[in-house]
């Protein structure tokens, strides 16, 4: 894969329907469903980014967002719930290395809907558009320790751990030991 086709196909990012759910890019309209979970420290506890302090900020981020995909530089969709519209977080991949055929999948749900099944539906339709549209040969997730839910997620999804760097990053004025789990092409089949 070359970075050329990488932003090609995500300057025209596509709708996802799963049985709940509805992938889509994120819009403007969706700022107050963002800003209701993005403003809470339990939403952002094990993420590198810090609450939104106001609906502004919210905004703001939106917008730059919106300039990402006219660039083909951001490869998130906006996780909406298919029973009444509402945006419940973001599902997509924090990173792509076309030279490696390489994803790293990342996601973001609002508290008042863990635990329904919704990250984990939505991170299985990510993985599926990966290896079977973008021909990746690997995608990878990575959470830092303590954060069960976020791999809970992952095992789910037939990603297994590989292992754990020990203080590799520096987050919010603390060093955090960051985890990877994964899955390969060969290994997707057998694994949904």
């Amino acid at each position: 894969m070359k970075r050329e086709d990488v932003h090609e196909v995500f300057t025209k990012i596509p709708n996802f329907k799963t049985e709940r759910l509805l992938l889509r890019p994120m819009q403007m309209m969706d700022a107050f469903d963002m800003y209701e979970y993005a403003r809470l420290q339990t939403t952002t506890r094990y993420l590198l980014w810090s609450p939104h302090p106001d609906l502004e900020y919210t905004k703001n981020y939106l917008s730059f967002v919106l300039g990402k995909y006219r660039a083909g530089d951001f490869y998130d969709w906006a996780i909406t719930r298919l029973s009444d519209g509402k945006m419940i977080g973001t599902c997509g991949f924090a990173r792509i290395d076309p030279t490696n055929n390489l994803g790293e999948i990342g996601y973001v749900v609002n508290p008042a809907y863990h635990n329904q099944g919704y990250a984990t539906e939505a991170v299985r339709q990510i993985i599926r558009f990966g290896f079977e549209s973008l021909g990746f040969h690997r995608i990878e997730g990575k959470y830092m320790e303590g954060n069960d839910a976020s791999f809970a997620v992952m095992k789910k999804c037939g990603l297994r751990f590989e292992g754990m760097a020990k203080e590799s990053m520096f987050v919010k004025g603390k060093y955090r030991n960051i985890c990877t789990a994964a899955i390969l092409k060969s290994e997707y089949p057998k694994q949904t």
